[in-house]
């Protein structure tokens, strides 16, 4: 493993397009997207990834079909009771980051309970992006320094985003054929690779990211230098 690479950041596309070409309703596709990532969890765990953070809701999910939107509340609700086990056995431990407020308490409480369960765990860090923007959590960071009355350094900016303590994001993958992205961790991908892959998010398979990490470690990156 590339020793420079201790943070992956996903954006998890194309589930709806993918049952849409196999006329399933685009909650099949989400559920099949939910086993992709158990299997892309579990392969950064054995590969000694430091971090790994998947974009799972948007602030901008809201948007959707309202009947979308409550499946996937329930959705993320049975994968936190299904994956605790899975979490324990592989040593990872889970971080969410986002609003969390807008959630029900109910959700709140099993994505609260995870991360207390998970707390002891040395591996992996799997970190789920829930009712996330980067615009939003750069102005709640911003809110933090104001409350707290500090300098908007750097150093103080990154200890007031969702993701204080975490390293930036080395590498940053997109499925499904779009190419931008989406108001995902705009301040610490500031010098990430990125990759954009045709493949939907529930087609994705381990063997295309360990070609994706080949290809990052064939990358120079000089982070403004020559």
């Amino acid at each position: 493993m590339n020793k420079n690479l201790k943070h992956i950041a996903i954006i998890m596309d194309g589930n709806g397009r993918w049952a849409k070409e196999r006329n399933l309703n685009r909650t099949a596709g989400h559920e099949e997207g939910a086993k992709v990532v158990r299997n892309i969890t579990t392969h950064c765990s054995d590969l000694g990834i430091k971090y790994l953070t998947l974009y799972a809701f948007s602030t901008e999910n809201w948007s959707r079909p309202k009947l979308e939107v409550e499946f996937l509340m329930k959705l993320l609700e049975r994968y936190f009771r299904s994956e605790l086990l899975i979490y324990l056995k592989n040593n990872v431990k889970f971080k969410a980051i986002g609003d969390l407020s807008k959630f029900s308490k109910k959700l709140q409480s099993v994505i609260k309970d995870t991360e207390e369960k998970t707390s002891s765990c040395t591996g992996l860090t799997q970190i789920l992006a829930l009712n996330y923007g980067s615009r939003d959590e750069i102005c709640r960071a911003v809110k933090k320094l104001n409350k707290q009355n500090l300098e908007p350094s750097e150093e103080n900016i990154n200890s007031c985003l969702d993701t204080a303590g975490i390293c930036d994001v080395d590498l940053l993958i997109r499925t499904s054929g779009e190419i931008r992205i989406s108001n995902y961790l705009l301040w610490q991908s500031a010098y990430a690779e990125m990759f954009f892959t045709q493949t939907f998010w529930p087609e994705f398979s381990t063997q295309e990211l360990d070609d994706i990490i080949s290809d990052f470690g064939k990358r120079e990156r000089r982070f403004g230098g020559i």
